[in-house]
């Protein structure tokens, strides 16, 4: 035990962290949480327009294309959101003019995105489809704008021009250089950037819809919080754009009146996986609330409001379940169970798709109603998700609670003083 301990103190956590922290990671991550609100707006008027209600959709029928206006200005042009928040973001993390690299990269995403179609210019992978290649876009835009700039390969205007008009020349160099190479590459030399950047992360995107795809995601998102690390923040960086994707199409099948093609779109994680929080916690602390140990009581309690709204570390840290052996079986169990019982249930049509994107701090049950636009199957297996979760966390809950009390009553019934380590972990104080 002490040597895996060593290894995670020395080896693994501070490579996770590391990742976790880096600057390219954190601002692909910043990207996809700003265009979060749009994906909710489209959302809400894709409940208005297919609510689950006998007879509904054909009242909805004279109205589809009106309510699909705002659906399509949002999901449509995801990629470029995208684009313009990760540049935006990247560039004020490595000290640029923030808003000249999101213009920049803008430009530059757009221009590759062009195609002649009929002897007409056209775009197709504005939306979802091009999430991948508005992140690459962004990040090579804003390194090379860094490049131009450290080494003073633009034009600066005297200290009396106004700042506004000087930062329009120290861009004019590095958009040039951009836009011409990005145009030889595309149009001269014939190179789909696109289609190669799309080729490169299919696998990735297969993988994540399929039951051992996402078994795996859910195993190392609970296994790296299982060692003090934010698992969710550490990799969401790879695979926030493909849930987003999903999301995305599962949206138009809808508005085409198709079937919705994935599972494991945006929220099936965060809201069917995490009921209370990452390795639905609520569970445990449901169990622990009337638990007859004061400290696990008292922390139960004051964590029961915020993992209400799915946040978990009152409880997480103060049982504690990181680096906590006895936890942590039932913590990464609860979120492979869950996954694959929601996954087989979606798959097999019991319960809906989700297609709908709702905040993740939305309350368990309601968000399972509101994520699958109102269906009450899934607010039911809410309900059951929670109950499975307290059945898993139950014989261990059950099993630190005895040995927390007769670690307590040890001292006055044989004076000798309580070892220092259990298999709990050093004592919590209340």
């Amino acid at each position: 035990m002490n040597s895996l301990s060593l290894f995670l103190q020395r080896g693994l956590i501070p490579r996770m962290t590391a990742l976790s922290e880096n600057t390219y990671l954190a601002s692909i991550r910043a990207g996809m949480v700003s265009v979060v609100p749009l994906t909710i707006l489209g959302g809400l008027f894709m409940v208005v327009a297919y609510l689950p209600i006998a007879g509904w959709e054909a009242r909805m029928a004279p109205h589809l294309p009106l309510l699909q206006i705002p659906v399509t200005a949002t999901f449509g042009l995801l990629g470029l959101f995208v684009c313009l928040a990760i540049a935006y973001d990247l560039g004020t993390r490595l000290k640029q003019e923030a808003i000249l690299s999101a213009s920049q990269a803008a430009l530059v995403f757009l221009l590759i995105q062009l195609e002649m179609k009929d002897q007409t210019l056209v775009m197709e992978g504005l939306g979802s489809k091009g999430l991948f290649t508005a992140i690459l876009i962004a990040m090579i835009t804003v390194r090379i704008q860094k490049a131009f700039t450290d080494a003073h390969w633009v034009i600066r205007l005297p200290e009396s021009v106004p700042k506004v008009v000087s930062d329009t020349f120290v861009s004019l160099t590095p958009t040039v250089f951009l836009v011409v190479a990005f145009w030889v590459i595309r149009f001269v030399l014939g190179l789909d950037i696109h289609a190669g950047v799309q080729a490169l992360f299919k696998p990735l995107v297969f993988a994540l819809n399929t039951l051992p795809g996402i078994l795996v995601y859910a195993f190392l998102v609970t296994l790296l919080w299982s060692v003090g690390i934010n698992g969710d923040n550490t990799l969401d960086a790879f695979v926030a754009p493909i849930f987003l994707q999903f999301l995305a199409e599962n949206v138009e099948a809808v508005g085409r009146g198709q079937p919705m093609p994935y599972v494991t779109a945006n929220g099936f994680f965060s809201t069917f996986v995490n009921v209370g929080g990452t390795g639905a916690t609520l569970g445990l602390a449901l169990i622990l609330a009337v638990s007859k140990d004061p400290a696990y009581r008292k922390i139960s309690r004051l964590s029961l409001p915020t993992q209400c709204f799915q946040i978990n570390e009152p409880i997480f840290f103060g049982i504690p379940i990181a680096l906590n052996p006895w936890f942590m079986v039932p913590y990464v169990a609860n979120a492979l169970l869950l996954t694959a019982s929601t996954y087989c249930l979606m798959d097999w049509g019991w319960i809906r798709k989700p297609f709908v994107n709702v905040p993740w701090t939305t309350p368990p049950v309601i968000g399972h109603y509101l994520l699958t636009g109102g269906d009450w199957r899934a607010a039911v297996w809410g309900v059951v998700s929670l109950g499975l979760a307290m059945v898993v966390y139950w014989p261990f809950a059950k099993a630190a609670e005895r040995q927390r009390l007769a670690a307590a009553l040890s001292p006055s019934s044989t004076g000798v003083e309580p070892p220092e380590e259990t298999p709990l972990g050093r004592e919590q104080q209340p």
